[in-house]
């Protein structure tokens, strides 16, 4: 959509997150693969407006936030990142191991920490694509979105109803496992990631491929 979305500065956030990557393979402590982390976050989110390219004065988004979310987008993704977190959490379980222990975020009680370092590669391709694809094909719409007495946004029943709908249906469609070399369904990808996970820590393979979808 070359018309709608600034190409430029498109090409020039992809190129610096891939800079971004190169001294991690250097990298000595989780505090600063955790700053490079935060500073490609704030990288990516710069340009996320750009894909927004339907109903785009109600869905704006100028900034992550939440607890609560402050605007309709974030409203959504954040649903959309609470159901990905549940799957990664069963996947993790599924293979014997800890949801709540993990390596990048910090363990909390009740914080499934292993869940949120998983599906950090699975952000994007399982929950922002879903994201923009709805509001764009006017899946969604703004009334279907409330303003609570906090500020806070969130979404109102039928709108919930059609968002499940719509994520049922994306986990059904398939694609082609980038280490694998194998067409798998797209919610069996937390589950193929959390058993790689558990083969790399109990040395059955070299190190963990994380996912890669181009």
């Amino acid at each position: 959509h070359p018309l709608s979305v600034d190409t430029i500065r498109m090409k020039e956030v992809s190129n610096s997150l891939k800079d971004r990557m190169k001294p991690i393979n250097n990298c000595t402590s989780v505090s600063d693969l955790i700053g490079f982390e935060g500073s490609a976050a704030r990288l990516y989110f710069s340009v996320f407006d750009q894909l927004i390219l339907h109903q785009k004065e109600d869905f704006y988004f100028s900034e992550r936030s939440r607890r609560p979310p402050l605007d309709r987008m974030n409203a959504l993704i954040s649903f959309l990142y609470t159901l990905l977190t549940n799957e990664c959490s069963s996947a993790l379980e599924s293979v014997g191991l800890d949801p709540y222990v993990g390596f990048l975020h910090q363990d909390r009680p009740g914080r499934p920490s292993l869940a949120l370092d998983l599906m950090e590669e699975l952000r994007p391709v399982f929950s922002d694509r879903l994201a923009l694809s709805l509001v764009n094909r006017k899946q969604v719409l703004p009334s279907g979105f409330i303003e609570k007495e906090s500020a806070g946004i969130l979404m109102d029943d039928e709108t919930r109803k059609i968002v499940l709908t719509a994520w049922q249906d994306r986990k059904k469609e398939n694609i082609l496992h980038p280490f694998l070399k194998e067409k798998i369904e797209f919610g069996l990808l937390p589950y193929v990631q959390a058993l790689l996970l558990a083969r790399y820590l109990r040395g059955d393979l070299d190190a963990y491929p994380p996912f890669f979808w181009n």
